[in-house]
């Protein structure tokens, strides 16, 4: 009898191409063997199948192969214990928002590969019976948004993948997801800013550059809040974004001559200066506080969402320095 590994499309295996469902599954091996495989040794529904060909939800794998052989083509499932740092803004069986604190990276780098958020929110799904990467091993829950190190504030996570594709797609759509920060800057903007510009990232140093040639375009609404009275000129303003660059609210708004009090990559050293001494502040205070469902397809699995906004009060450090100097 020929050894065969049977498999059923679940959920959030469905509405992915075979091939690329088949490279998610073996890991390790190359594309060239999982193509070969399709050739071969794989039929769906009782078919051999092309490499495009779109799997749905129930569909029956058939894959000739041995378990033995099956598992040296497969990632190791690791369990990474990460301890948990963030706060449940919202949560449903599709998407979860957390409030995620100063200093923790939203995806693992070089140096931190373990207690990133995105682990964190594995490790909680998990400890919830929500997700089990020993079964899932095609899909993983995953931020749709992403922010700095030492940015604080909303970011959106899809538990499924139908409800991931979603998100991912509605925060390409400007507008879809209206994503809006506080943040304090240097002098004073009395009436509201739309700031139009173009990047370019010099991926050496982790930074942009405003340039109004060429580049990928960056379209930041500055709204003011409140102004300093007297001594030295800040604004507490809101800052929402259309596009989802690299630094996006930071570089516009030095380039606009108002940098984010603390940003040493794009402040003033001066005003940094003065931020280190008085309150201890070393990094950008920027905190992404509300995020709006605008514009949500109305046969999409997130059409329940449409016109919800969420929104995450600043950490007692933001409303501590917002205090001292607007009173």
């Amino acid at each position: 009898m020929c050894d065969m590994i049977k498999l059923t499309i679940g959920e959030n295996q469905g509405n992915q191409r075979l091939d690329r469902f088949l490279k998610k599954y073996f890991a390790k091996a190359s594309l060239g063997f999982i193509y070969k495989l399709i050739r071969k040794d794989v039929k769906v529904n009782g078919k051999r199948k092309q490499p495009e060909t779109l799997l749905s939800a129930g569909d029956e794998l058939v894959i000739y192969m041995s378990e033995e052989e099956a598992a040296k083509l497969q990632k190791e499932v690791k369990k990474v214990k990460a301890k948990k740092q963030f706060k449940v803004v919202y949560e449903d069986e599709n998407i979860l928002i957390v409030n995620k604190p100063f200093g923790v990276l939203t995806h693992g780098d070089g140096r931190e590969k373990k207690n990133h958020l995105a682990n964190q929110v594995i490790d909680y799904l998990i400890s919830k019976g929500e997700y089990d990467p020993r079964v899932e091993k095609t899909f993983t829950p995953s931020p749709a948004n992403r922010l700095d190190r030492n940015t604080t504030g909303l970011v959106l996570f899809g538990k499924k993948a139908s409800a991931l594709q979603e998100l991912n797609t509605m925060i390409r759509e400007r507008d879809a997801i209206e994503k809006v920060y506080l943040t304090i800057v240097s002098g004073h903007i009395d009436e509201v800013m739309e700031l139009r510009d173009n990047m370019v990232k010099n991926e050496r140093t982790n930074t942009v550059s405003v340039c109004q040639e060429e580049g990928k375009s960056m379209e930041t609404d500055i709204t003011p809040i409140e102004l300093s009275r007297g001594g030295k000129a800040y604004s507490l303003v809101e800052a929402k974004i259309r596009t989802g660059r690299t630094h996006q609210i930071r570089v516009q708004l030095a380039a606009s001559g108002h940098p984010i009090i603390g940003d040493v990559k794009y402040g003033k050293p001066q005003v940094n200066s003065y931020m280190r001494s008085k309150y201890d502040l070393t990094t950008q205070l920027l905190h992404a506080y509300k995020l709006v469902f605008a514009d949500c397809r109305q046969d999409g699995p997130l059409a329940y969402l449409q016109g919800r906004e969420f929104i995450c009060e600043p950490p007692e450090r933001f409303e501590r320095i917002k205090t001292d100097i607007f009173g």
